[in-house]
C-alpha cells in the first residue's frame, strides 16, 4: 500500500459573465461527486468557489479575458484556484456595512478557508486560492450509536 491517497484535478476556463459563479459551483459538485470523501468538502467549497469566480468575475479580469479554474482534492483538502488576468489588483478587505449588498467575499474566504492566498501568475495575471478542510463527521442522533 503506497500511503498517497486518490486525487482528482480538473482545470476550465470560465467566461468573464455573471452565470460563472454558478457554472463553478456545478463543476465543484461534479468534481466531488465522483471523489471519494468528496461531500465532506461540498458545502464550503460551494460557498467558496462562487466567491472566488465572483470576484475574479467583477474585479479581476478585463472584457474578453476568461477566468481559469483549477480544482484539486485528495482525502485531506480541497484546494480552489482562480486565475484572472490583473496582477496589479489583489484582493482587498472592505468594511462593509450592514446595508452594503456586496464587499464581505474575501472575509468569508479568510473565515473559512484552512489557508488561503495570492500569488502571480506565470505570464499575466494573478492566482487566488484557498484550501478547504473537510467537514467533521455529524455527531450522531439523540439515541444513535456511534460506530
Amino acid at each position: 500500500m503506497s500511503g498517497t491517497s486518490p486525487a482528482s484535478s480538473l482545470s476550465c476556463w470560465l467566461l468573464r459573465s455573471r452565470r460563472s459563479p454558478g457554472e463553478a459551483r456545478r463543476i465543484l459538485e461534479r468534481l466531488l461527486a465522483d471523489a471519494p470523501g468528496g461531500e465532506r468538502f461540498l458545502d464550503t467549497g460551494r460557498l467558496l468557489v462562487t466567491e472566488l469566480v465572483t470576484n475574479a468575475v467583477v474585479h479581476g479580469t478585463p472584457i474578453g479575458r476568461r477566468v481559469r479554474l483549477v480544482l484539486h482534492v485528495d482525502r485531506r483538502r480541497l484546494r480552489i484556484e482562480v486565475h484572472d488576468a490583473r496582477g496589479e489588483r489583489g484582493p482587498v478587505f472592505r468594511a462593509a456595512s450592514g446595508e452594503d449588498e456586496s464587499g464581505r467575499g474575501i472575509l468569508l474566504v479568510k473565515l473559512l478557508a484552512r489557508r488561503w492566498g495570492c500569488c502571480p501568475r506565470d505570464g499575466v495575471g494573478k492566482i487566488v486560492w484557498a484550501e478547504v478542510a473537510p467537514a467533521a463527521e455529524p455527531a450522531p442522533a439523540s439515541g444513535e450509536c456511534a460506530a
